[in-house]
């Protein structure tokens, strides 16, 4: 660790059922290389911690039976008055103390699998990570400062998530967390690190994957990243929709929603 890198710590979010996958070992490569830079790292290991997925009055301590559930009014009103449950509270706190949070998973069907979407539902809570009484969202948000990086396995081959790739564009895909997640709640995305066609990952194929990884993960606090457009930035209306003649020429989807790099 050098001076121009201070100890930072890191959440790292882990979700596959197999400790001995792809997904595992990508995990504890990059634990153990963030700790050897002297940062300092939890991990959420859901499948291992056993992670409820599906929101409901449970997270809710006092929430009674006989009452209609409004979820956003129970998470607020829980989280206000310090009554979630307790897996919940203890997955804000590591992110409170995180300054960098990276999400390690398989895609399945396109998507994160079960358990980080519902990690993702029960824990960015109504009044914890956006709220009206809390920083606009896609602005310095409630997580504001942090960083976010997506580490993923896909089955399929690179050129499948191109732009005439029959999966669609990688980055059309990650929308979803990368500005719906990230940049919603203010932290600030990092370009995803990606592995392609890991159905059958041999020795020397990972052995390449993991210094591609320790070069991200060297660039964890460094990177520049991805430049989405503040709400607060003028570049929006009202409507929460980009003003006539505020994309960058030639734009178009979400690269609409990518500001001009200085």
């Amino acid at each position: 660790m050098t001076e121009a890198t201070p100890r930072k710590n890191v959440l790292l979010v882990s979700v596959h059922p197999e400790p001995r996958s792809l997904n595992a070992a990508l995990t504890a490569f990059a634990a153990g290389e963030l700790r050897a830079a002297g940062h300092q790292v939890q991990v959420s290991d859901l499948y291992a911690m056993k992670w409820k997925a599906a929101v409901d009055a449970d997270d809710f301590s006092g929430h009674a039976p006989d009452r209609r559930l409004d979820v956003l009014a129970a998470q607020s009103a829980a989280t206000l008055s310090g009554r979630l449950a307790p897996d919940i509270a203890a997955e804000q706190e590591k992110l409170l103390w995180s300054d960098a949070v990276i999400l390690q998973f398989p895609m399945w069907w396109f998507s994160v699998p079960a358990l980080l979407k519902g990690w993702i539902d029960r824990v960015f809570t109504f009044g914890f990570a956006h709220g009206p009484t809390l920083p606009p969202p896609y602005s310095e948000g409630t997580l504001a400062g942090r960083r976010a990086l997506v580490s993923m396995t896909a089955g399929a081959r690179g050129t499948a998530f191109s732009d005439r790739g029959i999966h669609g564009r990688l980055q059309d895909l990650l929308h979803p967390l990368q500005h719906g997640l990230f940049w919603f709640t203010g932290m600030a995305p990092l370009q995803p690190f990606v592995l392609y066609e890991t159905a059958d990952m041999s020795g020397e194929r990972f052995a390449a994957a993991k210094e591609a990884y320790r070069a991200r993960l060297q660039g964890l606090f460094t990177d520049e990243p991805v430049p989405f457009r503040r709400l607060d930035g003028g570049d929006y209306g009202h409507d929460m929709r980009l003003r006539a003649g505020a994309e960058t020429p030639g734009a178009a989807g979400s690269d609409l929603h990518h500001r001009p790099r200085d």
